[in-house]
């Protein structure tokens, strides 16, 4: 298992990405696959960074990547901020956000259509977010 702690501060975006990429090139996932996987933790990251907890240096992000071989590799973030309740989760109307020239509100979507598995939970105080992606490996 992989782990990275940080604090909650946007300038540390570039350093969870960075990690996730090394991982995942240790794992053996083709380059196409590993940007994917990088942009969906990233996002969920910035939103736990930015969201959940305001970009607050005290609080901190936890992230946990482990390979379960031919199950795909599982993705798991902690913090301790304010929680996302996803089951109240209504994915946007894409006619509406161009209408609009909205920016944002994509991310959970385009997570969910990168990732094969979504989840997040409220435990004890902290948010997890587990997340599974399934591929055939280079190694």
């Amino acid at each position: 298992m992989h782990q990275f702690k940080t604090n909650c501060k946007r300038e540390r975006l570039k350093e969870i990405r960075h990690f996730v990429a090394e991982v995942l090139t240790d794992i053996g996932l083709s380059e196409i696959d590993a940007h994917k996987v990088i942009l969906a933790v990233d996002e969920v990251c910035a939103n736990l960074i930015i969201h959940s907890n305001k970009c607050n240096p005290s609080e901190c992000l936890e992230l946990f990547i482990e390979d379960h071989g031919k199950d795909g590799v599982l993705f798991e973030i902690i913090d301790y901020g304010i929680g996302f309740n996803y089951n109240n989760y209504k994915e946007p109307n894409l006619e509406e956000i161009i209408r609009k020239r909205k920016k944002g509100g994509l991310g959970i979507m385009l997570v969910k259509n990168i990732m094969d598995t979504v989840e997040f939970k409220n435990e004890e105080n902290k948010n997890i977010c587990r997340m599974i992606k399934k591929f055939t490996k280079n190694k």
